[in-house]
């Protein structure tokens, strides 16, 4: 392991978990820059796997409101309905990613324009939505309906498709189905837990038996890096989210879409 992949398993790590939890696609960003930088991951395995550091940094914020959530369950139906939501809302994603998993690692993630395009696309329809006139009727993520989160729930694996963006495709339906911004926000926090959590348990065990000492070393320096750089995006997207929407977001991914599909024609 050399010097200068220590370097570039720091930046992508720095790069995941400022991203994971905003509307931009992290996996589009960790593969547009890993192409850039010729960053080469076993089996692509190294986006994947970092993804835990940013969903241990949602569990240390929100470790407080996870306990109240797991000491209540027994006997608060709201905290029982809040929590089967989200299981309601991962199963989706679990189930077509299982079947697809080979297609999205294989087809899809090796498809820079696909990712720039879908980049662009999504930029713009999170620019519409976040504009347009919407009947708010969902103030709190704990209290959204079970067929409301089944069906964000569908939106999720939309994400499937690098540069849609995890969180992008949730807040979006979520936005469109009467959430307010901060409980959509908030939502795609909580469902990001097992999500990710199940994507990096299912391409690990997909993958044990070509990983090698280097690239797992490498995986643990991308994901403490992505873990200090979520935490940091956790604790102040709310508000800057609630202040600002979801344009400034919008705008970056056609931006950083528009540049990456000149330099595929430049470079090609």
């Amino acid at each position: 392991m050399q010097g200068s992949d220590i370097f570039d398993a720091t930046l992508l790590g720095l790069i995941e978990g400022l991203t994971e939890f905003i509307p931009v696609s992290s996996t589009a960003h960790l593969l547009l820059v890993g192409r850039a930088i010729g960053w080469q991951s076993t089996g692509n395995s190294f986006e994947v796997l970092i993804q835990l550091g940013a969903v241990l940094a949602v569990l240390s914020v929100y470790f407080a409101r996870l306990w109240q959530l797991f000491i209540t369950l027994p006997s608060n139906p709201r905290s029982r309905k809040f929590v089967t939501g989200i299981v309601i809302a991962f199963l989706p994603a679990a189930i077509i990613g299982a079947f697809a998993h080979s297609f999205i690692k294989e087809v899809l993630f090796e498809s820079p324009a696909i990712i720039c395009l879908a980049l662009i696309i999504g930029g713009i329809l999170l620019l519409l939505i976040d504009r347009m006139p919407r009947k708010v009727r969902y103030h709190d993520a704990m209290d959204f309906p079970l067929g409301l989160c089944l069906k964000i729930g569908f939106f999720q694996c939309l994400a499937m498709i690098p540069g849609t963006s995890r969180s992008g495709a949730t807040i979006a339906g979520a936005l469109l189905m009467g959430t307010d911004k901060r409980s959509a926000a908030e939502f795609s926090f909580f469902l990001a837990m097992p999500t990710m959590a199940g994507a990096f348990t299912y391409d690990l065990l997909k993958n044990r038996d070509i990983l090698s000492t280097d690239d797992l070393q490498l995986v643990a320096i991308g994901f403490i890096a992505a873990f200090v750089s979520a935490l940091f995006v956790v604790k102040y997207l709310l508000d800057f989210v609630s202040r600002h929407g979801f344009a400034p977001f919008a705008y970056w991914r056609i931006f950083v879409g528009t540049v990456g599909l000149i330099a595929l024609y430049n470079f090609a």
